[in-house]
C-alpha cells in the first residue's frame, strides 16, 4: 500500500445510495424528479429569455426575478443531473472533491435564493409605501450591490464547511444515505470532534431564517398598513395583486424547508427515506413553482410568454 493511501485523512470517493430503503423504486421515482427539473429548466430560462429580451422589463422587479430564476437554474442543477444518474444507471460515486463542491453550491445558492426573497420584499416595501421615490431608490447600481452582497454573504458563510470537512478522518465509511452531498449527511460520516460543524451549521440556518424572514415580514406589516389606507377597494386590490407572486414564491421556498425542520424534529422515528423524500420536495419544488407563479400571476410575463408561444407555433 502507498504511503499516500496510508496518510490519507479521507476517502477518494463517496457513494450517494439515492433514497435509502426505496432502491427498487428508484426508476419510478425518477419520473415525477425528472418532470420536475424538465419544468425548471423550462421555465426559468423562458423567464430569463424575456426578461433578458425585453427592454420593458427591466424594472427591479423583473430583475430580481432574473436573479431568482438564474438561482433557481444552479440550485436543481446542482443536484437532479447526479441524483437522475443514480436513479437510471445506479452511478452512486462521487469524487470526494466533487462532493464538497457540490454540497458548496447547493448550500450557498439556498441562502442566495432567501436574499433574494428578501430584496423582492423591500422592491415591493419601496413599490407600494414609498411609490414616488421608486425609480430614485431602486437604481441599478443598488440592485447590482444588492445581487453582490447576497452572493457575497452566501459564499463567506459557506466558505469554512468543506475546509473544515477536508480535515476530518471518515472511518464510517463512504457511503452517504441520501441522494446528494448534503452537510450533515457527510458530516455523519467523519470521526473525531465534529461540533465545529454542528453547530456553525445550526447558527447559519437559523441566522438566514430568522434573519430574512424577520425582514419579509416587517415588509409586509408595512405593506399591508399602507395598502389598507388606501381609499378605493379597486386600489387595494391592484396594489395586493402585485404581492401575490412574491408571496407565493415566499411560501414555495419557506414552507417545505419548514416542514423539513419539523420532521426531522417531530418524526426521528420514520424511516430514513421520508426524510430524504421531504429534503428533496425542499429542493425540487421552488424551480419548478416560481415560474409558474410569475407566469400566471404577473400580467407582463404571462402576456409575453403567451406572445412567444403564438410567434412559434402560428
Amino acid at each position: 500500500m502507498s504511503d499516500s493511501n496510508i496518510t490519507s485523512t479521507h476517502p477518494a470517493a463517496f457513494f450517494l445510495m439515492g433514497i435509502p430503503g426505496l432502491e427498487h423504486l428508484h426508476i419510478w421515482i425518477s419520473i415525477p424528479f425528472c418532470s420536475a427539473y424538465t419544468l425548471a429548466l423550462l421555465g426559468n430560462c423562458t423567464l430569463l429569455f424575456i426578461i433578458q429580451g425585453d427592454a420593458a422589463l427591466h424594472e427591479p422587479m423583473y430583475l430580481f426575478l432574473a436573479m431568482l430564476a438564474t438561482i433557481d437554474l444552479v440550485l436543481s442543477s446542482t443536484t437532479l443531473p447526479k441524483m437522475l444518474a443514480i436513479f437510471w444507471f445506479r452511478d452512486s460515486e462521487i469524487n470526494f472533491n466533487v462532493c464538497l463542491v457540490q454540497m458548496f453550491f447547493l448550500h450557498s445558492f439556498s441562502i442566495m435564493e432567501s436574499a433574494v426573497l428578501l430584496a423582492m420584499a423591500f422592491d415591493r416595501y419601496v413599490a407600494i409605501c414609498k411609490p414616488l421615490h421608486y425609480t430614485t431608490v431602486l437604481t441599478r447600481s443598488l440592485i447590482t450591490r444588492i445581487g453582490m452582497a447576497a452572493m457575497a454573504r452566501a459564499v463567506t458563510l459557506m466558505t469554512p464547511l468543506p475546509f473544515s470537512l477536508k480535515h476530518y478522518h471518515y472511518c464510517r465509511g463512504p457511503v452517504i444515505a441520501h441522494c446528494y452531498c448534503e452537510h450533515m449527511a457527510v458530516v455523519r460520516l467523519a470521526c473525531g470532534d465534529t461540533r465545529f460543524n454542528n453547530i456553525y451549521g445550526i447558527a447559519v440556518a437559523m441566522f438566514i431564517a430568522v434573519f430574512d424572514l424577520l425582514f419579509v415580514i416587517l415588509s409586509y406589516i408595512f405593506i399591508l398598513r399602507a395598502v389598507l389606507q388606501l381609499a378605493s377597494r379597486e386600489a387595494r386590490y391592484k396594489a395586493f395583486g402585485t404581492c401575490v407572486s412574491h408571496v407565493g414564491a415566499i411560501l414555495a421556498f419557506y414552507t417545505p424547508a419548514v416542514l423539513s425542520s419539523i420532521m426531522h424534529r417531530v418524526a426521528r422515528q420514520a424511516a430514513p427515506h421520508v426524510h430524504i423524500l421531504f429534503a428533496n420536495f425542499y429542493m425540487l419544488f421552488p424551480p419548478m413553482v416560481n415560474p409558474i407563479i410569475y407566469g400566471v400571476k404577473t400580467k407582463q410575463i404571462r402576456e409575453r410568454v403567451i406572445g412567444l408561444f403564438l410567434r412559434k407555433y402560428v
